[in-house]
């Protein structure tokens, strides 16, 4: 059986150019990339992602950050 997950390089990361590294990071920990793609975020669209945070402090600051640059967003598989 094999579990699917989500991830996000975020815009950091991708700015600083370490987006192969990661890549190989997260091959070599047993995942299959099923899909990837590179996007940017309007503010919008981060504050609908993280709407379950809204009521948070921090939730500002960090749909602010996830709209601030490209990020690249992975549909991760791997065996249990």
């Amino acid at each position: 059986m094999s579990n699917l997950t989500f991830g996000i390089i975020k815009p950091d990361a991708v700015a600083k150019g370490h987006t192969g590294k990661i890549i190989d990071k997260i091959l070599a920990d047993g995942f299959q990339i099923r899909g990837m793609k590179l996007i940017h975020q309007a503010k919008r669209q981060a504050e609908g992602f993280y709407a379950v945070h809204a009521e948070r402090p921090f939730y500002g600051e960090l749909t602010e950050f996830m709209s601030s640059g490209p990020c690249v967003v992975l549909a991760l598989e791997k065996e249990n």
